[in-house]
Order: C-alpha cells, then structure tokens, then sequence
C-alpha cells in the first residue's frame, strides 16, 4: 500500500478490525518523520528506518520535520483492533492538570489520549475551576492548512481534540492561557465534541494598546498599562507580546468606553515605529494624533497585520457544541471552521479582557466550506478587527482546461490554499467569472488529483457546460450551510458586524449591532479577490436593533445592510446574483448613511422597520435610504 505524497500531514484512515501500522519512513529530505495519533507522537524515526506502531484512533497521521511527506511506501495494516479499546465508562476529572503556569498540555494530552480510546458511548472530562497555561514547547507539533490565515509549516498545537466522538469537556469557568506562538485549540476529524465554560486567552496580547496622554510639537505620547510587553531598539517600536519583536504599521483608535473613533475609511492609520522611550511606561513617538482627529485620552491598539493562529480550528468536525466558551483575543481569528458540519455556539462570545478594549485581530467566526446548520445563540462580540461572523464558500478558479472532461483549478488567495475544496464524487457549481452567474449545470467530481499547495487536477464524470472556462470559477455545491444568527450583541468592531453568502437559508433574528465600523450586515460574494462565494438565495432579517453603525466606508460597505458581490459586469447578467431577502421589524438608529445598498439583488423587500436619524456622526452619500445598482425586483418602503 502506497499512500499519495503530498504537502502537510498526511491523514491515513485506520483500515477495519487492524490496529498496528507497519511501514518504511520515506527517503531523502525531511527528517525527523513522524507518525502521530492526533494526540501524542507514537514513533519518530529517521529516513529509511522501518515502524511497527500500534494506533487506537480512528486515524494514524504522517508528518515530517518539513511539513512535505513524500512517497510513504510500503505501508500495511494488521492485527486485530478490540484489543485496543477500553471498554470501561469514561468519566474523566481531570485534577491531575497543573494550575500553577506550569505546562498543563502533556498532561491533558494524556487524558485526551484516554477518551480517544476507549470504547464508551460518552465521555467526559470535567476540568477543576483554575488557570492552565499552555506552551509550545510542549505542545504537539502538527501540520494542516487553515482557512484565511497565514500558513504555517508546523503549527505547534496546545490541546488537539482529533479523533474525538462523543466528548465534552467541562471546563467549570476555567482559563485557558497560551504562551507564544501556537494553535491554542484544534478539532480535527471529530465528531459531537461539545466544550463548555471555558475562557481563552494569551499570557501577552497579539497587539498592544497604548493611551493618549501628550500631543505636542508633532509628537505623541502614549502611556502602556504592565500588561503590555513592547521595547524601544535602535529609536524603534517593538511588540514582544508574541514571543517576536515586531515593528506596528498601524493603529485603531478607540473611546475608553470600547466604541472605535472615526479615522477614515478602513479604520487604520499609518502609524511609524519611530519613537523614543520617555518612561517606564510611555513612549514619544514622531507621529501627529492631532491630525487624525484624536485627542488625549484615546487608546491606540498598535498592530500589524500577521495571521498566524486562530485560537481555535475546527477542521472535518461535524456536531460541535461550544456553550460559554469565550475568546479574549487570538493571534487571528478566534474561531475557522472549515469543510465541518453542524456548529453550535451558546453564549460565550469574544469578550474584552478586563483593561482592554479589543479581542480579536480579524474574524470573530469564520465559516468556509462548512455544510449542516450553523447556530448563533445569544453571544456577545465585541472589539474585533473584522466580523463577528462570517460564513462563505471558497470557490477556486479555472487556471487551464485540459481537455472537454479536465481542468486544473487553483486556490486563488494564498492565505485561503491547501484545504480540501472538492473530493471525488462531490458536485461542482460552475460560475462566470465575469457576471457571477452560477450556470444551472452541475459537475460532478471524478478524481482530485493535489498537485501542490495552490493547484488541483480534477476530472470530472462529464463534459464542461458550454461556456465555461479559463477565468471562470467553481465551488462545491455540495458544502454550504444554512445559517441561524438569533439573540447576539455586535459592537465597537472595525469592518463589519457579520457577512453571509450561502444559498442556504440565513436567519439574523432579535440581534444588536452597536457601532460597527462598517456595515451591519454584508452579503458579499466573488470570483476575483478572497474567492469567496455562494450567493444568497433566502435571508431573513427580522427584529433586530441597529445602532449608529457605518461611521467609516470600510470595504464594501456603502450602507448599513449592503448587498455588495464584486460583479465585473453586472450590465450584461441574465440573472442577478443575491435574491430574496426580507428585511422586517427592525429598528435603525442612525445619522444620515443608506439603510441599504444594494448591488445584482432580486425580491429585496423592506418593510415594517422604525427609522430614527440624528447628527451623531457626518452623513455619507447625501444621506438617500437605498441605494440601488443593477437590481431586480424590489419592495421598499418610503420613509
């Protein structure tokens, strides 16, 4: 038995009724190999040497020191599995963790290890209220892609729950701390894991934040509360809070309440490092605040724009329960879930650490390529750099037609590459590249053929519809969820407050959207920037309060709900790309910007929402209620 070379770690199901891996670590470049049980290293060898290994999961993983597993051959399975379960009830308490900063990782590994194995319909693990802190050097070392994010070789990761059925842990309000840089949390080829009551953050922020105290001749001042970690080298601005120095090019501004300033279009402003060190505790630097509308007493979050690790992946995950479990900042996303099914979140939420004012530094909820339902209940997301949620599709584009039956499409954005897309027998959605129409053809997957981190080979069982080509885009029509977003809070986050395209039904229902910086609902789509797709086809946007958002013209937001696919010709669509979309019951609380802007809508109805405007903020677009380019069929109320 061969087993595909290819980049990452390899997965390699566990054949039926074996138990023991046999093999050959391949040869050449890229020892020390691994073979990894998705919670602990079960052998690690150098090229050429032989393995017997035994694996009591459901999956044995393939991974060298390079992250490139080339060519494991001679690979076979045997013995016979029952010997490996326990067969004994699973309730676990986990009083055996560390909670005095020392490294609690290896020994809730052990614990996982032991829930992974055994053979009792449930189990559990209840963690003693406490503090555990998590280091990379003690944490397993695994490799995968990741959804919008920075890729990393190897991704040293803190509590890996792989291979996981039936498990909920109880954290009893527990904190999570993560040291350095590292995938805090990954669910991988896991199903119905629920985590409850559980806080996660880093022992030093991503980003710093920095109050205003002087702005004088140019300059400006900002003082640093001790939990911030920052050194001033050579008359230049240093964040060490990762475990990294590295110089910020940017700065957002926020009220000491949390609500964000008003800086411009995207929030960010140019910020040099230059600087000189004033006190233990405040730094001079040779920028003007002044000019950009602040004043003293406003907290300045310094950041770059590095992804490294969401806090929390879940990766071929199906029936994932998160209830009260909070994300205080991240050094990404909070949450990616990708090509998972079924995710539940109750509570919880991203929530500011005491003494800060932002959490996250992109998405709190990131949905790509997701199937089953996604259900929001009553979470609080506030201080974000981009949306509380976000749910799409990643479509890829057609890079060559081989011939009538094979194409070579390519993963279009390099921080959204690798992952599966589409797997054999899979049905394809074909979409003009030009207009974003979906053609009413489906394909079908035959084989899927990786040919490296950004390109697949894939043949497919018939014929390209006709008109399809180079330029041109598809997307698994076989992977979009329906989305439930009910009773959440979205506020003081830059961006917007949630972004939706799927053709399964949305509901945003009885939610507050305080203070987006952009819109407060984006429904996007496109084929030529994060190729980020599937129009909508049924949303509903009922009973909701919105509350001063788009006090900055932040990418495609030109409204408070803006209906925005990057349509390259729009004028010559046959079909328009978002339809059916009702919008009823909602209050606006606003100054003078468009409650819509919609562009290639159809069926748009507004009705039956209470509008009250002030002068809060300037106005935009002349202040007009809709906004409307090439759309179909409309109902909107007249105020």
């Amino acid at each position: 038995m061969n087993l595909s070379s290819g980049s990452r770690m390899l997965v390699l199901p566990r054949e039926k009724n074996c138990h023991i891996l046999t093999g050959k670590a391949p040869e050449g470049a890229g020892a020390p190999f691994r073979i990894l049980n998705g919670t602990e290293i079960l052998w690690e060898g150098k090229a050429g040497e032989t393995f017997e290994v035994k694996i009591g999961t459901k999956n044995a993983y393939l991974l060298s020191s390079t992250a490139d597993n080339l060519s494991w051959k001679m690979l076979q399975w045997k013995g016979n599995s029952d010997s490996d379960k326990e067969t004994t009830s699973c309730n676990i308490a986990a009083e055996t963790l560390p909670d005095n900063k020392q490294d609690a990782g290896p020994e809730l590994r052990r614990i996982l290890s032991r829930a992974a194995h055994s053979d009792a319909n449930k189990c559990s693990i209840t963690i003693p209220k406490g503090e555990y802190h998590f280091y990379p050097e003690g944490a397993l070392p695994m490799s995968f892609y990741i959804s919008n994010h920075d890729q990393q070789d190897i991704q040293p990761v803190g509590i890996p729950l792989v291979g996981q059925e039936q498990l909920s842990i109880d954290g009893n309000g527990s904190t999570f701390v993560f040291h350095g840089r590292m995938q805090p949390i990954l669910l991988m080829d896991s199903d119905r894991v629920a985590l409850n009551n559980i806080t996660i953050r880093h022992d030093n922020p991503y980003y710093n934040e920095g109050k205003i105290v002087e702005i004088k001749d140019g300059t400006t001042t900002l003082e640093y509360a001790p939990q911030f970690r920052w050194e001033v080298k050579n008359g230049c601005y240093y964040l060490t809070g990762d475990g990294a120095a590295k110089a910020p090019n940017a700065v957002l501004a926020f009220q000491p309440d949390g609500q964000m300033v008003p800086t411009g279009r995207g929030g960010d402003i140019a910020w040099s490092p230059r600087c000189e060190q004033v006190a233990s505790n405040r730094v001079k630097f040779f920028t003007d605040a002044a000019k950009h509308g602040l004043k003293e007493g406003h907290i300045l979050v310094q950041r770059h724009y590095g992804r490294p690790h969401p806090a929390m992946v879940l990766y071929r995950a199906n029936g994932i329960t998160l209830n009260k479990v909070v994300f205080q900042d991240s050094q990404g996303m909070a949450l990616v879930a990708q090509r998972s099914r079924d995710i539940t979140i109750n509570g919880g939420g991203c929530i500011c650490a005491p003494g800060r004012v932002y959490t996250v530094s992109a998405d709190a909820t990131h949905f790509s390529n997701c199937a089953g339902t996604i259900t929001v209940n009553g979470a609080l997301y506030e201080g974000m750099m981009d949306d509380a949620i976000n749910v799409h599709s990643t479509c890829l584009g057609i890079a060559k037609v081989i011939n009538e039956r094979e194409i070579i499409a390519r993963y279009m954005h390099p921080q959204a590459v690798g992952f599966e897309v589409f797997l054999p027998g899979e049905k394809v959605q074909f979409i003009r590249g030009k207009t974003l129409e979906n053609h009413p053809q489906l394909g079908t997957v035959e084989t899927a053929q990786k040919l490296d981190e950004n390109n697949l080979r894939l043949t497919l069982s018939a014929p390209l519809p006709e008109g399809i080509g180079e330029g041109d885009a598809i997307e698994n029509a076989d992977w979009y969820p329906a989305v439930n977003f009910i009773g959440c809070t979205v506020r003081h986050n830059r961006a917007r407050g949630s972004l939706f395209t799927t053709p399964k039904p949305v509901l945003v229902k009885d939610c507050k959207f305080i203070a987006s910086h952009g819109s407060a609902i984006l429904l996007a789509g496109d084929a030529q920037g994060w190729y980020e797709s599937g129009r909508c086809l049924d949303v509903k946007i009922i009973n909701n309060l919105f509350e001063h958002n788009l006090t900055a013209r932040y990418q495609f937001t030109e409204g408070i709900i803006s209906i925005y696919p990057m349509v390259k010709q729009p004028e010559v669509q046959t079909e328009r790309y978002h339809r059916n979309i009702l919008i009823e019951g909602n209050t606006f609380i606003t100054h003078r910007v468009p409650l819509i802007h919609a562009i290639s809508a159809d069926n748009l109805i507004f009705r039956n929402n209470i509008v009250k405007y002030d002068n809060r903020y300037p106005g935009m677009h002349g202040g007009p209620p809709y906004i409307l380019q090439h759309c179909g069929k409309t109902d909107l109320q007249h105020l």
